[in-house]
């Protein structure tokens, strides 16, 4: 029975770490932004266009916590700020992954299961699987195997870039943030891009870093 409780606590160990994978963003930041003195900002859409859309307003929000905890006072009227904001954000349409995990245990004594799933994702360049697709089973378990199933699943790549200029034009920041996610839902996912763009701001120049956003920590 010892074994037997040892074996449902790692399980149970092994399900908690699965469902509380943080969201992850790799964010790239060039500036020459130096501390705040009192500086006022405006937020604009790159696309002007959107500027007004009451799903840019929602997002702006967000943005506007993150600028005023700097130390920045946030203006409505662009003409009278000390620095521009602009902000772009998206998401693809996604592409179709193929995997496989260890499905049906066969063979003698086959133990206790406990299957879990992670969170693959791609990147231009690459495919990353953080967590491993499958089933921690067969504790104790003596001979057999598993079966493997093959199923597919979509990766959605989301971004957000963000902008920092002098009325004059002149560029002192410029930052992108990127992650992957198995669904394309803007509304949840822009939140933890801006969490993830203002984590230690205004970042070293000329880095690329991945930061972990815990969950419920995205947005203000």
């Amino acid at each position: 029975m010892k074994f037997l409780n040892v074996t449902f606590a790692a399980g149970a160990l092994l399900l908690t770490a699965a469902c509380t994978t943080p969201f992850t963003a790799d964010v790239s930041r060039f500036q020459q932004l130096p501390a705040p003195q009192g500086e006022s900002y405006s937020i604009v859409a790159m696309d002007n266009g959107e500027t007004n859309s009451l799903e840019f307003q929602n997002y702006a929000r967000y943005v506007a916590a993150q600028m005023n905890e700097q130390g920045y006072t946030e203006v409505s009227d662009p003409a009278a700020a000390t620095l521009i904001v602009s902000l772009d954000y998206g998401v693809n349409d996604g592409r179709e992954k193929i995997a496989s995990r260890p499905g049906t245990r066969f063979g003698a004594f086959s133990g206790w299961g406990f299957p879990y799933y992670g969170g693959g994702y791609y990147r231009r360049s690459a495919f990353y699987d953080p967590f491993f697709y499958g089933g921690y089973g067969g504790f104790g378990g003596f001979g057999g195997g598993f079966n493997n199933d093959v199923y597919s699943y979509t990766v959605y790549n989301a971004y957000l870039d963000m902008d920092i200029k002098r009325p004059d034009g002149q560029p002192v920041f410029e930052g992108r943030a990127e992650a992957n996610s198995k669904d394309d839902n803007l509304p949840e996912l822009v939140p933890n891009l801006v969490t993830a763009m203002f984590t230690d701001f205004p970042g070293m120049n000329g880095k690329t870093v991945r930061v972990k956003v815990p969950e419920g920590d995205g947005g203000e």
